[in-house]
C-alpha cells in the first residue's frame, strides 16, 4: 500500500480507538473538570493577543481552515482578539501560499478579499484599541452589537453575500436559547463542506456547581441547542473524528460540517 495511504489508515484506526475507549473518556471529563475549574484555557496568546482556546481546539480550527480554505470567517464573541487574530493569520498564510503556488512574488501580491468578521455585544475600548493596532488589523472586521439582534444578523448576511467559502464559529452566550438562536442566523451562511463551529458544549458534560454565577449549564447550553438544531437540519452532521482525536475539546459535538 502507497505509504501515505498507509499512515492515513493508521491514524483513522488510532482516532476510532481512541474514541471508543471509555477509560479515555473518563479520564478526559475528570482534566476537564480540573482545567475549568483552574481557568486553564485563559493561559494562551496567539500573536500577542490572549486566545482563551484549549490548545486542541486550535490546532482542529488550523487544520479545518487549511482544508476548507475559507474566504470569510465568521465568529462571535470577540473578547481580547486572540481568536480573530488567529483567524486572520490563517487566512493570510492561505493567501501567501496561493501566491507561492502560482509562482507569483508573495511580496507585492495584492492583499485578498479574505478576511473575519467578528461580532459581539460589548467590544471594549481597550480590546478593540489593541486589535485594530495589530499587524492582522486589515484582515479583521467587527461589529458591536447582540448576536441575535435582526439588524445585526441582516448585516452580517449582507457581507457574507460577497463570499463563496464561509466558516462559522460561535462563541458568545452560552445559553441554550442564543445558542440556539445564533445557530438559526448564522449555519445557513457556511459553505457545502464547511464548518459551523460551535463552542463551549462541554457545558452540557460539566457539573451545575461549575457555573454558580452563570445563566447556562447542564440542561442549558451551546449542546443542547446543537442538538435540537440537528433535529430539522439535516444538511450539517457532527464531525465525530474530530471529537475521537482531539479527546481535550471545549466543543465536543460542536463540530459541524455542512453536507448539504
Amino acid at each position: 500500500m502507497d505509504p501515505v495511504k498507509q499512515f492515513a489508515l493508521e491514524r483513522q484506526q488510532i482516532c476510532n480507538a481512541l474514541g471508543s475507549s471509555e477509560e479515555g473518556k473518563g479520564l478526559t471529563r475528570a482534566w476537564m473538570n480540573f482545567a475549568q475549574a483552574g481557568k486553564y484555557s485563559y493561559q494562551f496568546d496567539w500573536l500577542g493577543r490572549p486566545i482563551i482556546q484549549y490548545p486542541q481546539d486550535i490546532v482542529a480550527m488550523q487544520e479545518l481552515i487549511w482544508t476548507v480554505r475559507p474566504d470569510l470567517i465568521i465568529e462571535t464573541g470577540i473578547a481580547h482578539g486572540g481568536s480573530l487574530v488567529f483567524s486572520a493569520s490563517m487566512l493570510a498564510m492561505l493567501d501567501l501560499c496561493d501566491a507561492i503556488e502560482k509562482g507569483e512574488n508573495s511580496m507585492s501580491t495584492k492583499l485578498s478579499k479574505r478576511k473575519v468578521l467578528g461580532i459581539d455585544i460589548d467590544i471594549r475600548a481597550h480590546n478593540r484599541a489593541a486589535i485594530e493596532a495589530h499587524p492582522l488589523a486589515s484582515r479583521i472586521q467587527m461589529i458591536q452589537g447582540s448576536s441575535i439582534d435582526a439588524a445585526i444578523i441582516g448585516q452580517v448576511r449582507e457581507i457574507a453575500k460577497g463570499y463563496q467559502r464561509v466558516m462559522v464559529c460561535l462563541d458568545s452566550n452560552h445559553t441554550h436559547d442564543h445558542a440556539l438562536a445564533e445557530l438559526e442566523a448564522y449555519a445557513p451562511l457556511t459553505s457545502v463542506g464547511s464548518y459551523c463551529v460551535v463552542f463551549d458544549t462541554v457545558v452540557e458534560d460539566m457539573p451545575a456547581s461549575m457555573f454558580p454565577d452563570r445563566p447556562w449549564g447542564p440542561g442549558n447550553n451551546p449542546k443542547t441547542a446543537v442538538w435540537k438544531y440537528l433535529e430539522t437540519h439535516p444538511e450539517f452532521s457532527i464531525d465525530r473524528d474530530i471529537d475521537y482525536k482531539l479527546q481535550i475539546s471545549v466543543a465536543p459535538d460542536g463540530f459541524l460540517r455542512r453536507i448539504s
